[in-house]
C-alpha cells in the first residue's frame, strides 16, 4: 500500500496521541461400588413432537452395571448424550437392596424405547428380570420399541437360558420355590425381548457399533435436533440446571421468565432449543422465535407476534388484523393457555414491550426464555432468573473439536494431535470458534494445520469476526473506544486503574465499563478486567483494518515495533511540534 500525505497522518495522530502516551504508562499485564444385585439404568429425555401418547423419556436403558458401567455403557450413554439424547444417571439405585423402586418402573413405562444391554452376569440380578419384564409389558401393551444388545454372551445364550443365564435361573428357582410364577415371567420376557431387533458386539469394535446403534435409536426417535449431534458436547448440565430454574418438574403455577446471557457464539440459541424440545411436551401450547433483533430489523413487532399466534392459537389469518387487534388477541386469548414462549437473541429491550406479552395475564404455569448478550436488557425486563452461558471446560473443548476436525472423539493423526493444544488454547473454550477452526482443518493434512495456525495469528477467522463484531457495532461512539482501549491496552489490569486512566481520555468509563460488561464484551474478576482473546483480537482488528500495513495511522500502537516504525518514519512530521 502507498504512503500517505504527512498531513493525514497528522490528522489521525494528534487527537489520539494524548491517550496513547497515558496508556505506554500502564504496566504490562504479563462411583461408588456395585452392589451384587445392582443393575444400572439410564433415562432419557422426551420428544415433544409426537402426535400420539406423550412420553417423558427417549431412551431407557437396562444394563448390569458390575458388567459393564465403566466401558461400553459409559460410551454408549456419552454417545446418546452427544446426539441430543438426554440421559440421567440414576445412581441411587445402586444402594443395597434388591426391591426394584415403584419410580424406576414408571420411568420404562414413560419411556418410547428401551435398550437392554444383555451381558454375562445381566440373569443374575433379580432387580434386572424385574426391569426386564417391565419392558416386556411395555412392548405388549403400549408398542414400546425395544433393542437388544449382546455385549459378553451369546445371543443363543439369553434366549434359551443355558449357560451362565441357566445357572442363574437355576439358583432363582431355588430362591423363588413359593412363587415360580415370577420365573415363568421372567423367562417369557427375555424369550421375547431376546428375538427383538439388536446387536451382538462381542469382539467388535466398540466405536462402530454404538455409531450403529445410535443411528438406529435416532430413526426410530426421529429426534428433532439430532442435527445438532456434534455441538451438543457439555450442554445436558446446564439443561437440567435450567429446568430447576423453571421449577418445570414443580406444581408451581406461578409465570415465571428466564433470561440465557453471554457472548456471541458461546451457544445460547443451542442451549434454548434444546431445552425448549426437551420441556416443551409439558405445555398446552408453544413457539420458538429465532432472531427476534433480525425479525425486528426486516419487519416489526407485528410479524414477530403473527408468528407467535400462528404457532400458539394455531392462527392462520392474521393479516387482516392491526396491530391494537393483534396485540388485543394476545392479551386476551394468551391468558388461558399454559404456554412456552421462547425469543431468541434479542438486543433491544424495546422488542419485548412492544411485542406486548403481559406474564401478569398468560396462563398458569407459563415460562418465557429470553436468550440476549445484554444483560442489561434482561435484568431491566423483570426476569426472574438469569443463566449466564459458560466458555466450554478444557474436556467438553477437546471433545468438541475432535468431533468437528476428525469426525470422531480422537485424533488420526500425531502431529495434528500435537497442535490441537494450541488450537484449543487460541479458541478459549469459545464454542463457535471451536466449530469453525475444528471444521476447516477437517480432511487437511498437519502442514495445513500449520499454515491455518499462522494466519489465524495475524488474521482472526472472518466467520468468527463477523459474529463477535455485532456487540461492538451496537455500542455507542464513546464505550467503542473504550473497549477499543481495554482490547489493547488494559486486558488484565485493575478496574479502578483502567477508570482513572480513561477518565483522563476525556471518557465515561463509569458507564462504559458496565456497559461492556453487561454486553459480554469484557468480564470483570477480583476487580481486574479481563476479556476473551477473541474479542481482542476483534478489537486489535477493527484498529489495523483500514491501514494494516501502516502502523502510522493507527489509532493505537500497542506493540513496541510498531510504535518505533511509527516514530522512526521520516514522515510522521507531526511528532516534530510535541514536548515529551
Amino acid at each position: 500500500m502507498g504512503s500517505k500525505d504527512p498531513s493525514e497522518k497528522a490528522r489521525v495522530w494528534r487527537p489520539k496521541f494524548k491517550a496513547l502516551l497515558c496508556c505506554l504508562q500502564s504496566p504490562s499485564p504479563m462411583d461408588s461400588k456395585l452392589q451384587d444385585s445392582a443393575c444400572s439404568s439410564t433415562h432419557q429425555s422426551t420428544d415433544p413432537n409426537r402426535n400420539r401418547r406423550l412420553y417423558k423419556h427417549d431412551v431407557f436403558l437396562s444394563f448390569r452395571g458390575t458388567d459393564t458401567r465403566n466401558n461400553f455403557i459409559d460410551h454408549l450413554y456419552h454417545s446418546l448424550i452427544r446426539k441430543g439424547v438426554f440421559a440421567f444417571k440414576d445412581n441411587e439405585r445402586l444402594q443395597k437392596g434388591e426391591s426394584i423402586s415403584s419410580q424406576l418402573l414408571q420411568a420404562i413405562r414413560d419411556s418410547r424405547v428401551s435398550i437392554i444391554v444383555f451381558s454375562s452376569d445381566y440373569a443374575a440380578s433379580t432387580w434386572c428380570l424385574d426391569e426386564m419384564a417391565t419392558i416386556a409389558q411395555c412392548k405388549k401393551e403400549f408398542g414400546q420399541k425395544v433393542f437388544s444388545v449382546f455385549y459378553d454372551v451369546d445371543p443363543s445364550v439369553v434366549r434359551k437360558q443355558s449357560g451362565v443365564y441357566g445357572d442363574a435361573f437355576a439358583s432363582h428357582t431355588k430362591r423363588f420355590q413359593k412363587d415360580l410364577s415370577k420365573i415363568k415371567r421372567w423367562k417369557r420376557a427375555m424369550t421375547d425381548l431376546a428375538n427383538s431387533a439388536g446387536w451382538d458386539v462381542r469382539d467388535k469394535p466398540e466405536f462402530t457399533e454404538i455409531d450403529k446403534i445410535i443411528q438406529k435409536v435416532i430413526k426410530e426417535l426421529d429426534h428433532r435436533f439430532s442435527g445438532f449431534a456434534d455441538d451438543l458436547v457439555g450442554i445436558q448440565p446446564c439443561v437440567k440446571e435450567l429446568e430447576q430454574v423453571l421449577k418445570i418438574n414443580s406444581k408451581d403455577e406461578d409465570v415465571r421468565v428466564l433470561g440465557i446471557w453471554g457472548m456471541g457464539g458461546i451457544g445460547k440459541t443451542t442451549l434454548a432449543s434444546i431445552l425448549y424440545d426437551k420441556i416443551s411436551y409439558m405445555f398446552d401450547a408453544h413457539c420458538f422465535i429465532e432472531n427476534v433483533s433480525k425479525s425486528y430489523r426486516e419487519g416489526s413487532a407485528i410479524s414477530v407476534q403473527r408468528q407467535i399466534l400462528r404457532r400458539t392459537l394455531e392462527e392462520q389469518d392474521l393479516d387482516k388484523y392491526s396491530p391494537s387487534e393483534i396485540a388485543g388477541i394476545i392479551r386476551n386469548r394468551l391468558s388461558s393457555r399454559k404456554l412456552l414462549i421462547v425469543l431468541d437473541n434479542v438486543d433491544e429491550r424495546e422488542q419485548l414491550d412492544q411485542l406486548a406479552i403481559n406474564t401478569k395475564l398468560l396462563g398458569r404455569g407459563s415460562r418465557i426464555i429470553i436468550t440476549s448478550r445484554d444483560k442489561h436488557i434482561l435484568e431491566s425486563y423483570g426476569i426472574d432468573a438469569i443463566h449466564n452461558v459458560s466458555l466450554l471446560n478444557s474436556q467438553d473443548a477437546s471433545e468438541l473439536f475432535f468431533r468437528k476436525a476428525f469426525k470422531s472423539d480422537r485424533p488420526s493423526s500425531s502431529t495434528c494431535m500435537e497442535l490441537t493444544p494450541i488450537i484449543l488454547e487460541y479458541a478459549q473454550g469459545l464454542p463457535l470458534a471451536i466449530k469453525v477452526v475444528g471444521s476447516f482443518l477437517d480432511k487437511r493434512n498437519a502442514s495445513q494445520w500449520r499454515a491455518y495456525l499462522e494466519r489465524l495469528k495475524k488474521y482472526p477467522d472472518k466467520k468468527l469476526t463477523d459474529v463477535l463484531q455485532v456487540s461492538f457495532e451496537d455500542l455507542q461512539n464513546d464505550d467503542k473506544e473504550i473497549f477499543l482501549h481495554i482490547a489493547c491496552f488494559f486486558r488484565g489490569d485493575r478496574e479502578d486503574y483502567v477508570k482513572r486512566i480513561l477518565a483522563t481520555c476525556g471518557l465515561q468509563p463509569n458507564i462504559g465499563i458496565p456497559v461492556l460488561e453487561e454486553r459480554s464484551l469484557i468480564t470483570i474478576k477480583n476487580q481486574e478486567i479481563h476479556m476473551h482473546d477473541m474479542l481482542q483480537e476483534l478489537g486489535k482488528k477493527l484498529v489495523r483494518e483500514r491501514y494494516p500495513e501502516e502502523p502510522a495511522l493507527w489509532s493505537r500502537l500497542w506493540r513496541c515495533s510498531d510504535f518505533e516504525n511509527a516514530l522512526m518514519s521520516a514522515e510522521t512530521v507531526m511528532f516534530s511540534n510535541l514536548i515529551l
